[in-house]
Order: structure tokens, then sequence, then C-alpha cells
């Protein structure tokens, strides 16, 4: 089992960055494939982007490509998503989830195991 905190959220205008961080608790994070997921107003949860348990192998959705990476640091037990070029639709609370072995890539919130409380993201135009 693993817990998920999320941090680094908050209020930033279009073109700017914030980095968040994912910070698990548990010795099996190493474990766990850990997505991103974004959630606005009266919208479904989204997927935003994958990073493997090894972090040899990540994938965006396309809205985000080229704008926000995502890493991770094992021995931090920490994923992060690091977001350039925030845009006003960005705005939305951001969750980050974990996925046991083995990797698969999976977009779909109902392919996750555990998820965090969510971080708020605001991009001002």
């Amino acid at each position: 089992q693993v817990q998920l905190v999320e941090s680094g959220g908050g209020l930033v205008q279009a073109g700017g960055s914030l980095r968040l961080s994912c910070a698990a608790s548990g010795r099996t994070f190493s474990s766990y494939a850990i997505g991103w997921f974004r959630q606005a107003p009266a919208k479904e949860r989204e997927f935003v982007a994958v990073i493997s348990w090894s972090g040899g192998d990540t994938y965006y959705t396309d809205s985000v490509k080229g704008r926000f990476t995502i890493s991770r640091d094992n021995a931090e037990n920490t994923v992060y998503l690091q977001m350039n070029s925030l845009k006003p639709e960005d705005t939305a609370v951001y969750y980050c989830a974990a996925d046991y072995l083995p990797w698969t890539l999976k977009t779909t919130p109902e392919s996750y195991d555990y998820w965090g409380q969510g971080t708020q993201v605001t991009v001002s135009s």
C-alpha cells in the first residue's frame, strides 16, 4: 500500500511555471507507476501524464506535450510534474495516482489503485 500527498499548486499567470510534487510513503514506492490527472469544475477527471516505476517510460496527453515534464526520484519517494507555459485551460485540481506493477500504459482513472487528495492549480489570463 502507498499513501500519496500532492503539493506545489497555486495561482500563476498564463505563461508561467509551477512544479507539482507527489510524495509517497511506503517501502514499495519504486514498484508503482505514477500518473498525474486533473479535474476542472464540472468536468471529468482527465489523464495528464504517467511515468513507469523505473522512470524509463513516460507518456503525456497531447495538450501538455512539450510543456509538462514528469520525473521521479525513487530515493526520495517523490514524483514531479514540471509545468511550463501554463495556459488558463490548465486550471484544475491536480491529482497523482499509483498503479502497481507490472508496467503497462494506463490513462483511465479507474486503472489506478491509490490517489492523493489533490492540489489546486489556477492559471490567470
